[in-house]
């Protein structure tokens, strides 16, 4: 007996929102899509019982990227989901499964194991960030107070953390089934947009900590302190670094591309085998596995960085040198020399301008962290974006597949799923890889040089691409609700 009918009583049986059987108004999803925002704004504010002040966020900089909220119900985030996609997308693409999504039972069996992946995942993120290197400390008072001790206050945000992670995950299939987009593209919007909302109204600190809105009033009041002359070269510096010109040229720059990327496609006529006049095309888009793949890079950059901290937390000065030396500034423990520090992602502009004082490191240092963060996206963009084509049902086989199950074919061609699969071939795995590697490239280069709210590149990446899609799905709906016939046409 294979593992498939040893585990099909269990994956099968895995709880689940429980899917549409007809057309789900549009109204409704919108209803479904906020009730879910709502929640999940109201969770990230839900702090944990029992937390003493002080720790730190071992996600770091990768916060708004995994969504979620440090020290709150939702402290995991999205990172199970995302680190179990991670695994099975492996598993897959060396066909060790030996699942066939096509096939209801085992979709079905796959869709278990990957809730099954999530709790296992949300489990072994929690227990580190609870009981060992006092990322979460508990309260001693309480401890006390309710005479369980440590060991038991910590259990108690441990069971905390467990159930929010698992909370996001149904609220993801709810946002799938029942409303607009995906639940883990709704919850990255969220949060950056919360921090480029901040990025433009903050108003507390001084130029350069502020955000835009409030510099730029205390640049024309002349509160700015002791700014240069904005004729000058330290002034010109002074304007595109403190005054942000730098954050809102590449925020603008960044939005653009994207938009553009996502316009440019190769169109593939179709026409129907039977009904005459009856044409249409297939559009394979410049960023073909959309930006999506970059979560999976970036959060395998995440887990490995969360290992380092975990191992110095532990290990302190014992940890050896070529590994990782870390040093702590603002209550953050990073990286500044060693293995770990050349596989951390660049987060600001401050980690690679040596020339303005951000950082302590060689010139010789940075450059090869530059050079292996953009081998790391470039490379990892494209190769995850293969993966995510081939399990996502995209790829040249699967959409020959689709076509010829839908009675079209491609005009000049005979009717065969062979011919319609070379013909997918010529474009699909080059615009696949292209646009893999360009994603991997503009998430690096906003990074670099710094955005609107310090949002990282990726983030930013991430949700104009994910707002773009939301217009493009919500336009769809409008259309399917004016028309009734063309929702039939669809639905078959």
């Amino acid at each position: 007996m294979g593992w498939k009918e040893a585990a099909e009583p269990y994956l099968t049986r895995m709880p689940s929102v429980e899917r549409p059987t007809g057309h789900v108004p549009f109204k409704r999803k919108l209803a479904w899509t906020g009730v879910v925002l709502v929640l999940y704004f109201f969770l990230t504010n839900v702090y944990l019982f029992g937390v003493a002040g002080g720790g730190s966020d071992l996600f770091g900089q990768f916060r708004s990227l995994l969504a979620g909220g440090q020290g709150t119900i939702l402290q995991v985030g999205i990172g199970p989901i995302v680190t179990a996609s991670i695994v099975l997308q492996l598993l897959g693409g060396a066909n060790l499964l030996g699942l066939d999504t096509s096939d209801p039972r085992d979709q079905a069996l796959y869709q278990g194991l990957q809730k099954l992946l999530v709790i296992v995942m949300t489990a072994l993120t929690a227990l580190p960030m609870v009981y060992m290197g006092n990322f979460l400390p508990a309260s001693d008072a309480l401890a006390t107070g309710l005479g369980i001790g440590s060991f038991g206050v910590e259990t108690l945000i441990f069971a905390q953390i467990f159930v929010g992670g698992i909370l996001i995950l149904y609220m993801d299939e709810v946002i799938s089934k029942w409303g607009v987009g995906s639940g883990i593209g709704l919850f990255i919007v969220a949060g950056v947009s919360q921090s480029l909302v901040g990025g433009l109204i903050f108003w507390e600190g001084a130029v350069g900590n502020e955000g835009v809105i409030p510099t730029w009033i205390d640049i024309a009041l002349g509160n700015a302190g002791q700014m240069p002359s904005l004729l000058s070269a330290d002034g010109i510096m002074f304007l595109l670094l403190d005054g942000q010109i730098l954050a809102i040229f590449t925020t603008i720059i960044i939005f653009t591309v994207v938009v553009y990327a996502e316009s440019v496609r190769v169109e593939i006529p179709l026409s129907h085998a039977r009904v005459k006049g009856a044409r249409g095309r297939f559009p394979v888009k410049l960023i073909y596995a959309s930006v999506l793949p970059m979560i999976l890079v970036r959060a395998l950059q995440a887990n490995v960085q969360f290992l380092g901290r975990l191992l110095y937390s532990q290990l302190g000065e014992g940890l050896p040198t070529w590994m990782g030396v870390y040093t702590q500034s603002q209550g953050q423990v990073y990286p500044v020399d060693g293995l770990f520090y050349y596989l951390a992602p660049i987060y600001q502009r401050s980690d690679w301008m040596w020339w303005l004082g951000g950082t302590a490191q060689d010139p010789a240092q940075i450059l090869l962290r530059v050079s292996v963060d953009l081998f790391i996206m470039i490379v990892g963009g494209a190769i995850f974006a293969i993966f995510w084509v081939e399990t996502a049902d995209m790829g040249p086989e699967s959409t020959a597949q689709q076509i010829q199950n839908s009675g079209m074919q491609i005009p000049g061609f005979r009717q065969n799923v062979g011919v319609i699969e070379k013909v997918m071939e010529r474009y699909i795995p080059q615009v696949t890889v292209l646009g893999g590697a360009l994603v991997g490239l503009l998430a690096v280069m906003a990074n670099m040089l710094g955005t609107i709210g310090q949002v990282s590149g990726t983030g930013l990446l991430l949700t104009i691409s994910i707002i773009y899609k939301l217009y493009e799905e919500i336009a769809e709906e409008q259309m399917m609700e004016m028309h009734p016939m063309m929702r039939q046409m669809f639905q078959e």
